[in-house]
């Protein structure tokens, strides 16, 4: 079994702010840090520490482009299906962290908005039925990878996110696990309260595993029937960018690993907990052994 990530490569600009700018306001930056990031990377680089191997897929710029390769190579991803373009700068974010730990995120997509169908073609011809496909919506051509991941047998993850109109219109009951937030499952599915989010998911997507994160109220898992909940571990917040990354992407893994799926939902629970301790996305993503040995009092 192997795990394809075709996703986005970003350079992250972090700007520490005591809280966050308001129309018409200018605010000075306490702190700014460039950090390697982007969905598909973060979930890349946690799948990957969390002892899975992974193959990720995507694009970037050829100027500015070499940093992100080289978080990959540092982390064991193998790049293979990573193109570098000419005369397009790769993905980028501007991320503002207030002093909760609190963040917004602004992104500019670059070399993510430039993949083709014949590079989609081309990669998924690689993998076999039984493979997992990891997507989010900072590429472009989402539908069509769902639709051929789908046609080729692959155990299809989406993180839907950011959430778009053409995302709402995609084949998403194609999907084999759909991991979301409240404000996404809203957005899915419109009319729905805070307290039946899943069960309208439910409906919308009968023959989809759901997994709805809660932020410090922790995620709800439904598959197969049945549903369970996962708490969120306590700890002191430093900054939340990541977490969503760090959590999906040590879920996926476990069940690579052939965890139960309570299991695999325990430990990704644990290793957001310790993500939001340190600063930073893919930086802040802990390796296996820091996962197992935190001890959350």
């Amino acid at each position: 079994m192997k795990v394809l990530n075709f996703g986005s490569l970003n350079i992250d600009y972090v700007y520490r702010v005591e809280e966050f700018v308001r129309a018409g306001e200018t605010l000075t930056a306490k702190d700014r840090r460039v950090f390697a990031g982007g969905k598909g990377l973060n979930q890349s680089l946690a799948m990957a520490r969390a002892g899975v191997t992974v193959f990720h897929a995507g694009a970037v710029g050829k100027e500015d482009g070499g940093f992100l390769l080289r978080t990959l190579d540092e982390s064991q991803v193998d790049r293979r299906h990573v193109r570098t373009l000419e005369a397009v700068a790769s993905g980028h974010a501007m991320i503002t962290v207030n002093r909760r730990g609190e963040n917004t995120i602004m992104l500019y997509g670059g070399a993510n908005q430039r993949i083709t169908e014949a590079h989609v073609r081309r990669v998924l011809a690689d993998f076999s039925p039984g493979d997992f496909l990891v997507l989010q919506n900072e590429i472009n051509q989402l539908d069509l990878l769902i639709r051929i991941g789908h046609e080729g047998g692959l155990k299809i993850v989406l993180n839907p996110s950011p959430m778009t109109a053409a995302l709402k219109e995609a084949p998403l009951d194609l999907v084999d696990y759909l991991i979301l937030n409240q404000v996404e499952a809203g957005d899915l599915c419109p009319g729905a309260t805070r307290e039946n989010l899943m069960e309208a998911l439910i409906k919308r997507y009968p023959g989809t595993a759901l997994l709805l994160t809660l932020g410090e109220g922790g995620a709800c898992l439904h598959h197969q029937g049945a549903t369970r909940f996962q708490k969120a571990f306590q700890v002191k917040t430093v900054d939340t960018t990541g977490a969503g990354d760090t959590f999906t992407g040590y879920f996926v893994a476990g069940l690579v690993q052939g965890l139960e799926e309570g299991e695999a939902l325990e430990r990704a629970a644990r290793a957001a907990a310790l993500a939001v301790t340190r600063e930073g996305a893919s930086d802040s993503i802990p390796d296996l052994d820091q996962v197992l040995g935190f001890d959350f009092k």
